[in-house]
């Protein structure tokens, strides 16, 4: 038997900043949008470094923003976590060189993609840009595996029908 249960906030935390990659929700024109991201988690942010395109379009039309992370060892034993805020454009200074440095760490084919401009096959220069999610919500759960638990009825169990 499986149970779900809730996780604290400092174990939603803690998944949060050991994962590093997740899925980031964004929606505009009543169109759900899903991507997979490498991301940061610092200071109770999550930071997410992007590249001008569709993705950034949605988060300017919309900034409101889900970011879902999971770790998952099987069907019966997994942590998901779910962090909805508004992101936020970081601008150059201090804080885009922490998210470089942290995003680096975590993904380090992530580097040469920093210093590099180039122009896809729509002849759009690849342009930085770097989201913080300041969350308005964190909420997790995790599924623990109770296979080996003996059943105990119930009282409603016990009722004859």
């Amino acid at each position: 038997m499986i149970e779900i249960e809730d996780l604290t906030r400092e174990e939603s935390i803690e998944l949060l900043e050991s994962i590093g990659y997740g899925h980031l929700a964004c929606c505009t024109n009543d169109r759900p949008y899903v991507v997979p991201v490498h991301y940061a988690f610092t200071n109770e942010k999550a930071y997410i470094y992007t590249t001008e395109g569709k993705k950034s379009d949605v988060i300017k039309a919309n900034p409101n923003v889900c970011l879902q992370v999971e770790d998952v060892a099987t069907n019966r034993d997994w942590l998901s976590v779910i962090v909805e805020g508004k992101a936020e454009r970081v601008g150059p200074g201090e804080e885009r060189d922490l998210v470089i440095a942290l995003i680096s760490k975590i993904n380090p084919t992530f580097t040469p993609a920093v210093s590099i401009r180039w122009l896809d096959n729509w002849v759009r220069e690849n342009v930085e840009v770097i989201f913080r999610i300041v969350p308005e919500n964190i909420s997790g759960r995790r599924g623990v595996d109770r296979t080996d638990k003996p059943f105990a009825p119930q009282p409603q169990d016990l009722e004859p029908n």
